[in-house]
């Protein structure tokens, strides 16, 4: 019998047993008092039995309008909760993005407001860490590595861009605008001790220093050079920032130094649109030719 009942007289005698009133009930529906009336008194027909007892103008439930109170209540909860979730638009999971700490902090995060707004339905969720990718202890989806060392080939691997170097140097440094490079103490870091030497390397030089001073990362060491300490190796994409405010200059350019920067996935790029995404926009953001 119960099916045969439609929903919109349940509804009527819901709103009316959680206000405990007709009037009530009327106005929150947008309907008459008599309106209301005459569906419950249908209801009431229907099922054979009173759900309300009227008395000194008021309604009363009764115990078997109680009991039917108590279920239609809950189902018309849990109808509104679940329309009302339909009506919102799924939200994404973020992209956990596991990225090496200092082009995190130096170059990936001040752009994170670009990628929002061209991508705003993949949220990122930004990791630091460098070198090998625990991507099912951590939780991660891609991670942004330069390949310096050997990754599994089980992994998916797409090439970002080549990386640039070259010396950096507080302006105080320069004499006439030029680095007399031997009269300066070189900044290391102990997290990429070959970034002097390869620089050597492919620029053809070969001058000495007057002394070294070694930084535990890579981003210590360009707070050093900053700070008027010494000359340290920068990459082009942790020095945009200081080089624009002109906090460091690059005398000697940038240089290709033979590594690059990879997007590394533990699944293929096209099973997922939010790591196409984070690809395409990486590409773009880190496309670089040299002045």
């Amino acid at each position: 019998m119960a099916r045969q009942i439609p929903l919109n007289t349940l509804r009527f005698f819901e709103a009316a047993a959680r206000l405990g009133s007709f009037v009530k009930a009327a106005h929150e529906l947008n309907l008459t008092h008599g309106a209301v009336s005459r569906q419950i008194r249908l209801l009431e027909q229907t099922l054979g039995i009173a759900l309300f007892e009227r008395r000194n103008r008021g309604v009363f439930l009764t115990a078997q309008g109680e009991r039917l109170r108590a279920v239609t209540e809950d189902a018309f909860e849990r109808i509104d909760a679940t329309v009302q979730a339909l009506r919102e638009p799924a939200r994404q999971a973020p992209l956990v993005v596991s990225c090496e700490p200092t082009i995190s902090m130096k170059w990936l995060i001040p752009r994170l407001g670009d990628f929002a707004r061209r991508y705003p339905e993949v949220p990122l969720h930004i990791f630091a860490s460098g070198g090998p990718v625990a991507f099912q202890r951590d939780g991660v989806d891609v991670a942004l590595r330069r390949n310096d060392f050997h990754w599994s080939a089980e992994l998916h691997a797409e090439k970002v861009c080549d990386e640039w170097v070259g010396p950096v140097c507080a302006p105080t440094l320069l004499k006439r605008r030029q680095l007399d490079l031997p009269a300066q103490k070189i900044l290391h870091t102990a997290s990429r001790k070959s970034a002097w030497p390869n620089w050597r390397s492919v620029s053809a030089t070969s001058a000495s220093h007057s002394g070294s001073q070694t930084y535990e990362h890579f981003y210590l060491s360009l707070q050093a050079a900053c700070a008027g300490l010494g000359v340290a190796i920068g990459s082009v994409f942790m020095t945009q920032e200081e080089i624009g405010s002109a906090r460091l200059v690059a005398p000697f350019g940038f240089m290709r130094d033979g590594s690059a920067y990879f997007l590394l996935s533990s699944r293929p790029f096209e099973t997922d649109p939010r790591r196409v995404a984070f690809l395409a926009w990486l590409r773009q953001q880190m496309h670089y030719l040299p002045a």
